[in-house]
């Protein structure tokens, strides 16, 4: 008896540090193991398991080994009869397996773990609820179909129960868990809410342990994101203005959790848009946009262009609040393409609706920033479609903001901008002057356009505004 306890718990200690990880495999460590999961002496079970869970926590090749070696029946058919401590390292071994792959996942469902970690969500010992609780997380997060196996075993309503529990870890596990059920489709979702869920993560929204914030937030976002009736279910949880606060939060996961919720929310329709303006909404979100840097701030600058997209007066109430110079400083000061591609797309969004509008967007130097990274070599495809300026051109009649664009725009721009000046240098005599004096004639003069196009018909409308030895 003491020989298999030292054999186990050497094997268990050895399993946790990397470097012997190989030498275990080589062994065939998991072969050994599995007869001591039957042994009579419940904590040689016990380090068993917890040796295997190691293993399997350590890649996908050995949690396939475990896997195959036939254990999972073994380690499940008694679990019910086990002590506190030996179902806490059987959810572990299950989660450990479920995290490498979706066909892992699919194995621990097949083997019946399910059923058996319900029956550990209902134990008195919270941290057996909270291993099967993250055990059904990492079935859950892979993909709709696994996500539906946890939703049949009849894990949901207790999952609310666990949120509800005074533990913070428990918590913060099962709100993770239900952001990881709700994330694949509406109908999941929709379980999550019958379930009663949406009340009881509103009100940790306050909570001040930040990792539990993190996962409220990213469950009531995975809700939202699917439907306008789910969404709108949401916010009648009154989360507004609550949780503009977490815009604020010293934790920057907090932050963009929280700013997710508002975008996922926003996107839907103009009404749920205006509902975050009149909150308070759209300044606390370019505050939250200005305090941080980098991928946190994706979420906010989404939201802005979201609600700006609904209609003019949203626009404008983006406008109004000074949404747009946070945006141009995103333009100039991040590094990634893809943060720069939604800040061009939400400025877009901005200057889209009216001459208005786009004269804000002019004002405040965007065209020109944008203008360089469409014309940069180094910027990504998707960059370059969202930094076209097409958005905010059709619309703007600006043209002190449009006169510097002549002398640098590649001709697929070009004509949107010489398209503007035909537009306004008819019913105005002053920008009639400045043209010729800016040089802004003489450069038209420059441009090569095929006979009977588009562009053709722009310039002859821009020449037609002057007597012919001006144009010459």
């Amino acid at each position: 008896q003491r020989a298999r306890s030292q054999f186990a718990q050497a094997v268990a200690d050895l399993a946790a540090r990397p470097q012997s990880i190989d030498t275990l495999r080589s062994a065939g460590v998991v072969c050994l193991l599995r007869p001591l999961l039957l042994d009579i002496v419940p904590s040689v079970r016990q380090t068993a398991a917890l040796a295997l869970g190691r293993l399997a926590d350590y890649d996908g090749e050995l949690a396939e080994a475990v896997v195959k070696a036939g254990v999972l029946p073994q380690l499940i058919c008694a679990l019910p009869e086990e002590n506190r401590y030996f179902k806490k390292t059987a959810a572990f071994v299950l989660r450990a397996i479920a995290k490498q792959s979706p066909q892992l996942a699919q194995a621990v469902v097949q083997c019946g773990a399910l059923e058996m970690l319900v029956i550990c969500l209902e134990d008195f010992d919270p941290g057996v609820k909270e291993g099967a609780s993250w055990a059904f997380g990492y079935v859950a997060r892979h993909n709709a179909e696994l996500s539906q196996a946890v939703v049949d075993a009849g894990a949901v309503p207790l999952l609310v129960l666990c949120i509800q529990e005074p533990e913070i870890a428990l918590k913060r596990i099962a709100a993770s868990t239900l952001s990881d059920i709700s994330k694949h489709s509406p109908e999941l979702a929709q379980t999550v809410v019958d379930a009663g869920a949406i009340a009881h993560l509103a009100q940790m929204i306050q909570n001040p342990d930040a990792k539990l914030k993190r996962q409220v937030l990213s469950a009531l976002s995975q809700i939202a994101k699917h439907s306008v009736d789910l969404a709108e279910l949401v916010v009648e949880a009154e989360i507004f203005p609550v949780v503009l606060t977490c815009l604020k939060d010293s934790d920057e996961y907090v932050k963009k959790n929280g700013a997710t919720l508002i975008r996922e929310i926003a996107k839907h329709t103009p009404e749920l848009s205006q509902l975050i303006v009149n909150s308070g909404g759209i300044a606390a979100v370019i505050d939250c946009i200005g305090s941080c840097r980098g991928t946190v701030r994706l979420p906010g600058i989404m939201a802005l262009g979201y609600v700006a997209a609904h209609s003019e007066n949203l626009s404008m109430a983006v406008i109004v609040s000074k949404g747009i110079p946070p945006l141009c400083v995103c333009l100039m000061e991040e590094h990634e393409d893809h943060i720069k591609a939604a800040a061009a797309w939400a400025l877009g969004q901005i200057g889209r609706h009216s001459a208005e509008h786009a004269r804000h967007v002019a004002v405040a130097d965007v065209l020109p920033i944008l203008l360089d990274i469409f014309v940069d070599t180094r910027s990504s495809e998707d960059l370059k479609a969202k930094a076209t300026l097409k958005n905010i051109l059709q619309k703007c009649t600006y043209l002190p903001a449009l006169e510097p664009l002549l002398h640098e725009a590649p001709p697929t721009i070009m004509k949107h901008i010489i398209g503007q000046f035909s537009k306004v240098l008819p019913h105005d005599s002053k920008a009639r002057r400045l043209f010729v004096t800016t040089g802004g004639l003489k450069k038209v003069q420059e441009i090569k356009a095929e006979a009977g196009s588009l562009l053709q018909e722009y310039i002859n409308t821009i020449n037609n505004c002057y007597p012919e030895e001006i144009v010459r």
